[in-house]
Order: C-alpha cells, then structure tokens, then sequence
C-alpha cells in the first residue's frame, strides 16, 4: 500500500514537473519545445491539456489551440475559460462569444472574460454588448463589477464610468485605481486628484499612479509634494518620482533625489543611466554603470543601447561581447544597433548565434534587410520563422512597400488573410499606400469595405491613408469625403487632402483647405508647404509660390528642407526665371539633393537654357553617375542646339560610368487584377499574340479610316510600315490592354 502510495506521489510530482515546464517555455515563447514536451509525456491530465492550450493561444497559434481544445478527452471549466481567454488575448471577439455560448456551465470568471472582451473592443461597437453580458450576469461580484468599470475607463468613458463607480456598493482598491488612472488617461489629472483624496485608504499603486499621472501632464511640482507627503515611501514610489524627472529631462533633481534614497535597487540605477543617456552624457551614464555595485542585465542593456544611439556601435560591439549572461533584450539591443548602422552581414551572424530568437529578434532582422533594401533576404527570413505575429506581416509589408514593391505588399496581404491572420491599422495602411501607389482604385475601394467591417473606420491613421490612396487615384470627392468623416482631423489629414489637391492640380481647393486648417488652430509643419509649394508649382503660382515659402520661414520658423527649394526652384523654373532659381540654390542652408538639380535641368530643357542645364546636369552626373535618364536629358538639349561632338562625348562617359536605364513600366487594373508591364519583357501571358492583334488593328484602322484618311495612311505607310514605329506600336499595346 506504501509503495503504490509512492509511486503515484512521484507520478503526480513528474506531471506536475512537466505542466509547469510547458508553462515556462511557453512563456519564453519557445512554443515547439513546449510541443516537444507535451507530446512526449506518457500521462497527461487535464492541467496538461489546458496548460498547452493557453501557451498555444498566448503565442498566437489560436487555430493550434482550438484544435486542441477539440481533441481534448474532457474538459472542465477552466478548459472552456481558456479557450476564451485565447480569443480575448488574439482580438477574436465573434470567436469568444460564439464559445461562450456553447458552454455548458459558466462562472463569475466566464462572465468577466466575456465584460473584458466586449469592452475592450469598444471602438469596434461591442461596448452596447458588453454592457448587456454584465447585466446578465447571475452573481454580480467584484471581479465583475471591476471589469465592467474597467471598459468604460480604458475606453475613455469616464462619465458613465463614474456613474457606475457610485452605483458600486462595494470598492476595492482595484476599484479606486481604476478610476485614478481613467482620469489620468483622459488627460484630467485635476479629476484624478479629486478622486484620490476620497480614497479610504490609498494603497501604493493609488499614490503612484497619482504620482505618475501629474508627472505625465507636466505637473512636476504636484508630482513632488504627493511624493514629499506620502507617509511610506517604498522603492516604487522613489523610482515613479526619479522616473518623472527623467522623463522631463530635469536629470539635476533625478540624480539629487537619487542620491537621498536610503536604499537603491536595478531600476533606480538603471533609470539615472538611461537618463544621462537621454541627455546625451554618456560619460556620466557611464560612471554611474561603473558604481553599480550588481550590474544586472537591465543595466548592460541600457548602457548598450546608449552606446548604439550614440553611434558608436563598434564600442556596443565590444562591450556586448564581455557580457557573459545575455538575455533576449540585450541580443536584441545589438543586432538592432547593427541593423540602424546597416551592418546586415554583422546583424545575422549575431542572429545566427542567438541561442533563442523571440519574435523580435525576427521581426527585427526583417525590418532591417528591408531597410538595406534586400527584400528577398527578409523575404527569406520571413518564411523561415515560426508564429509570425502581426509586426511579422506589417514589417514585410511594409518593407515591400519602402522598396517600391507594391504588387508584392498586396499579395501578402492577402497571404495574410489566408493565414487567418487579422490586420491592424497599420496593415491597412500599408496596404491602401500599395493601392495608392499602383492607381488600384478597385482594390482601394474594396479595402475600405474590408476595413468598414472590421472596425478600423474611425482609426485616425487608417483614415489619412484612404484619403491618400484616394487623392493618388484621382477620386479627390471621395478623399473629400472621408475627410469629413474624421471625428477630429489631425495635422496629417489635413496634409493628406492639401498634397491629394496639388496632385491633381486644384489650387483653389488646397488654398481654401491650407486657410481653413489655420483657422482651426492647427500649425502647419514642413510637410504642408511642401504641398503648398507643389500646388502653387503645379499651377505656375509664382508670386503665391515665393508668398508661401517666406510665409513657412518667417512666420512658422520651419528650417526649409531640400524639398522645399526644389519645389521653389520647379517653380520658378516653370515660369522661366532661372536666374533666380539659380540663387535660389547657391542661396541655399542645406546640402542640394538630386530632386532639386532634376528640377531645374528639366526646367532648363522646356526653356532652351543649355547653359544652366549643363550646370543642373554636372551636379547630377555627380550625385548619381548610374541614372542615365540625366545624360538622356543633357544629351537631348546638346543635340537640339547641334553640339554633336559633345553628344558623342556624353555618350562616350555614360557607358563609362556604366549608366543604364531602369525599363518603363506601367500597370492597368483589369477585373480586379493589377497587371504590370514592363518595356522589352515577353514573359507576360498571351504576349505571343500582341504582334497579331497589332497587325489586326492596324488593318481595322486602315478599313474603317480609309476615306477619310488616304493621305495620313499614305505617310503612315511610306514613313512608319516597314520600321514599326514603337510609338505607334505603343498606343495600340495600351488600347489593346483597356
């Protein structure tokens, strides 16, 4: 009897072993060795199962959870809770109330799982059910009530929430935090301390998030007295007041305070380190990482990544490698620096010798081929990873589309859907640039009914992108009229309706929205003269043109960027007033980039002044000695004034130089299918049948046109028939296409 005691103590104490290993690797992200785990164990129980569904749906493989949880021998409530819980966790509102309503039995729990999930998705019009599964709930506990406040206060909601907290019979001190930190949050700390003053008994998450939320409104001296009159100060709230002096750049009354401590732990140290850090004195951050009697790993990291936001990665480097317990930040922290520095090959060695990448370790060295513009190398990354997450997808979408690959953002976004994975915001407005960029009207229109559906409507950066994808198409009515549907329309919408009016040149509409913008009291920034100088060049606008400019310099002390004199300098070139476009640019702060000699050579050309093109065309050659559209363009204004030898001569130094040009391309929207064309390509399908159908419309021409046009058909025929003329050819291609 002793032994068969025994033996199932230490069976029960080997599962129990292995449950929590499932849980521990599962919180380390390292999901398939949880798998490993649990497949290999000889006897699961039920904590086993509930364990691995949880690890699935907090890893974000919610299929793999509900795959499990329907496999599962029996289930027990927390079984159903979990499975729940994943839903919540993955943002699947539908999925959650649809289990929830085939539970068979539910508690207190249940019922708050359910007030949680509706309420947090408030903005998506869930908070109406939300309200009505509180009021259905059999017994109304704190847990509840506590949940049902917490919608209304996370969701800015303070007026019902404080009617709700004065119908509560019974708080907590979760109850009164809730409240302090909604006011907070809302940007009414006055509220907050109103509140805070009728707590019974504050506990020390109510003093600091007091404490917190002066400090985040600028109320440092309010921040100082509730610190001053705290009669326990513990190690927390030292380090939220340290904390708020770093947060506003006082490092003197953070090192002071930091000094009177009677006891100081790893984050009051590391605080003053990331604060001389965010100083930019980094040799005090360094002293103070020297005094450190326990250097621990938040320590390191904020001295490393100190070092990397300072541009010194090699020295990051060297003290990376004398770090001997390295945690997934710190890695992280280092292959990121290698990343900004464009160091990519040192980046994946180091990825390559991380002994657990997590997802932003991954999400990382995306980003980073993307920015060094290697696509099919974070292409390749991508594919190799294991739960990809919502910033997998965003960072590879929107590395496509930094890359000017817009076909390929938008089939990942739809790879995307087919992997049931959802998009946020900033997938759709990677997605709606893409359509922007290829004139994709269709599909632009479509993405705004996916987006209708799945709530993100009154998403504010959602919105700016439908309005530019919309402006780019040429539909300014409908930009228009999202516009008008923004609750409060921010400095960047107004930027986005201004450049849509430049860009299909409505002058009048840009003025009256740049003047309408100012009289509601938002400041434009360089972005908005850059449309307003595009709208003004567009429309040969001079005297407004130079208004503006003087406007943006003298009245708003915005710095002009090169954007801006190339705007000015395309501008006055248009007009014909090159001597002072050509002031305009020796006049010049900065550094004049490629746009602003482009202008002007282009401007030169419409206008015959070989001369000042020759000087455009000499700083481009310069600047890019690859493009040969330059040398096209210079050689063009040398032959049309019969400088022959010069054009040999140009001839002669682009094929040194190795100048190629990039092949024309176009694309059509055809029955919802973007089709791209690309110059001296045959590989598009049915290309085979072009020269016939060409042959074919030129014969059909020739019929239908025939008295009416013998003379023009006779030049066509002793000019063009027998070299095939590409432009004629071209026009025909295109008409075939539409």
């Amino acid at each position: 009897m002793k032994h068969n005691l025994k033996s199932i103590a230490e069976h029960g104490k080997r599962v129990f072993n292995q449950n929590q290993r499932i849980i521990h690797l599962g919180k380390l992200g390292q999901v398939e060795d949880a798998v490993t785990v649990f497949e290999t164990m000889p006897h699961k129980n039920l904590v086993t199962y509930n364990s691995m569904v949880s690890v699935f749906a907090k890893n974000g493989r919610i299929s793999d959870a509900r795959k499990l949880f329907d496999k599962m021998p029996h289930r027990n409530l927390v079984s159903w809770n979990t499975m729940i819980a994943g839903y919540v966790h993955n943002n699947m509102v539908e999925e959650a109330a649809h289990l929830f309503d085939t539970m068979p039995g539910r508690d207190n729990f249940s019922w708050a799982l359910m007030i949680t999930c509706y309420s947090r998705y408030a903005k998506k019009g869930h908070f109406r059910e939300a309200e009505e599964v509180f009021e259905r709930t059999p017994v109304k506990d704190l847990v509840s009530y506590n949940s049902m406040l917490a919608g209304y206060t996370q969701n800015g909601k303070m007026h019902q929430a404080l009617q709700f907290f004065e119908r509560m019979t019974n708080k907590n001190a979760v109850s009164w935090n809730l409240m302090i930190a909604g006011f907070v949050n809302c940007g009414d700390p006055s509220s907050a301390w109103q509140l805070f003053e009728k707590i019974p008994n504050p506990s020390a998450v109510s003093w600091v998030t007091m404490l917190c939320g002066f400090a985040r409104h600028g109320k440092l001296m309010e921040a100082r007295k509730l610190f001053d009159s705290m009669p326990d100060k513990n190690m927390v709230s030292w380090n939220a007041m340290i904390a708020a002096y770093v947060q506003d750049l006082q490092i003197g009354e953070a090192v002071k305070l930091f000094k009177e401590m009677p006891d100081k732990d790893s984050v009051s140290w590391t605080t003053i380190i990331n604060g001389y850090i965010r100083v930019g004195k980094l040799n005090e951050a360094r002293k103070i990482y020297n005094q450190m009697p326990c250097k621990d790993m938040a320590a390191q990291t904020a001295l490393l990544s100190g070092l990397i936001q300072n541009g010194r990665i090699d020295e990051a480097g060297q003290m990376f490698s004398r770090i001997h317990v390295r945690d997934a930040v710190c890695w992280n922290s280092m292959i990121s620096g290698y990343s900004q520095s464009g160091r990519m090959e040192e980046a994946y060695n180091l990825f390559r010798q991380m002994p657990i990448k997590n997802a932003v370790s991954w999400n990382t060295m995306i980003s980073g081929y993307a920015q060094a513009g290697k696509m099919d190398r974070a292409a390749e990354i991508f594919h190799s990873m294991e739960g990809r997450n919502i910033i997998s997808w965003n960072s590879l979408i929107a590395g496509f589309l930094q890359n000017s690959l817009y076909l390929d953002a938008l089939k990942s976004f739809v790879i995307m859907g087919q992997e049931e994975k959802k998009p946020d915001q900033s997938t759709f407005a990677c997605a709606l640039s893409a359509c922007a960029n290829l004139a994709a009207l269709q599909l632009g229109k479509q993405l705004h009914e996916y987006i209708l559906k799945s709530g993100y409507v009154n998403d504010i950066f959602v919105s700016n992108a439908l309005i530019a994808m919309y402006a780019k198409c040429g539909r300014v009515q409908k930009a228009e009229q999202v516009f008008r549907d923004i609750w409060r329309a921010d400095l960047i919408s107004w930027n986005s309706l201004i450049s849509g009016y430049a860009l299909n040149g409505l002058a009048n509409e840009a003025f009256k929205a740049f003047e309408q913008m100012l009289s509601e009291g938002i400041a434009p920034d360089e972005f908005t003269f850059m449309g307003m100088l595009s709208t003004c060049s567009h429309a040969g606008l001079a005297l407004k043109g130079l208004a503006l400019f003087k406007c943006m310099v003298e009245e708003f002390s915005i710095e002009p960027l090169a954007e801006h004199y190339s705007c000015l300098v395309d501008l006055l070139g248009r007009v014909g007033r090159f001597e002072e476009a050509f002031n305009v640019v020796r006049g010049m702060k900065v550094k004049a980039n490629a746009g602003l000699w482009g202008s002007l050579l282009a401007a030169s050309r419409v206008h015959k002044n070989l001369e000042l093109g020759r000087v455009a065309a000499k700083m481009l050659l310069e600047l890019e000695p690859a493009n040969a559209s330059n040398y096209v363009t210079l050689s063009n204004m040398l032959a049309e004034a019969g400088r022959w030898k010069e054009v040999e001569r140009l001839r002669v130094l682009m094929r040194e130089k190795q100048a190629t040009k990039l092949p024309g391309c176009s694309w059509i929207e055809i029955q919802n299918q973007i089709q791209s064309f690309i110059s001296d390509d045959p590989s598009k399908s049915r290309a085979e049948n072009i020269p016939f159908i060409l042959n074919s419309l030129t014969e059909h021409i020739r019929d239908k046109c025939i008295s009416d046009m013998n003379q023009s058909l006779e030049f066509y025929d002793w000019r063009y028939q027998n070299t095939k003329c590409p432009n004629i050819q071209m026009s025909c291609v295109n008409a075939m296409s539409l």
